[in-house]
């Protein structure tokens, strides 16, 4: 694996313990979903982990055996979003022509507005800048452990090496990133204009760098 290759899921976890059983299993999803309407309804700053717990219906305790604190919950719940991410973007890369991947662009970037217009809590923590920069990971930051995933899995199905697109997928994450917070700012659901540009640069940037 080479320096710019990392594993396509965070290395750093956010639990205490993991949940063996399915019953504790299911706890800590029902924690993680009651986190999420949470962060809809009052937002990182008045979100507290006694809220949690009781809108998960489990004693505090409980909810203390897995996560120290709330950064914990809303850490994994970002990691749960991004694997979500990630599904569904290894669904799209299935089968396609790996000479002209980036065309799928578009349709990638649906995958995440439609996840910040449906997703509950994640138009307010994305992929957790809005709580640490590196809430993801620790030793790298948000935007880099996407971007890392992305090359990841993008290796794993096409016939390209880690090499030929790291540093082109960094920038268009970079940059994507930069225009759809634009696009958010101008309107809740993100500015139509501003989302068709990003498609558009993006998908130039990445056929001028990689394309043949």
């Amino acid at each position: 694996m080479s320096e710019n290759q990392a594993p396509a899921s965070p290395e750093a976890t956010p639990l205490r313990r993991q949940p063996v059983q399915q019953r504790s299993a299911q706890r800590v999803e029902r924690m993680l979903d009651a986190a999420a309407e949470l962060l809809d309804e009052v937002g990182y700053e008045s979100l507290t982990t006694t809220l949690i717990a009781k809108r998960a219906g489990v004693a505090v305790g409980s909810l203390y055996q897995f996560f120290p604190d709330k950064r914990a919950v809303v850490q994994a719940l970002t990691q749960r979003n991004l694997e979500r991410f990630m599904a569904g973007v290894g669904e799209r890369l299935g089968g396609i022509d790996h000479q002209h991947w980036w065309d799928v662009v578009d349709s990638l970037l649906d995958i995440y507005l439609r996840m910040h217009r449906e997703v509950p809590g994640f138009s307010k923590v994305h992929f957790g800048d809005v709580v640490d920069v590196r809430l993801l990971d620790d030793r790298r930051d948000n935007n880099r452990v996407i971007a890392d995933s992305l090359t990841s899995l993008i290796t794993s199905r096409l016939d390209l090496s880690a090499e030929q697109v790291a540093l082109p997928i960094t920038i268009a994450v970079q940059a994507a990133d930069g225009l759809l917070n634009l696009a958010f700012r101008r309107n809740p659901q993100g500015d139509p204009d501003v989302v068709a540009e990003t498609k558009y640069l993006i998908k130039g940037y990445l056929a001028s760098r990689l394309g043949e």
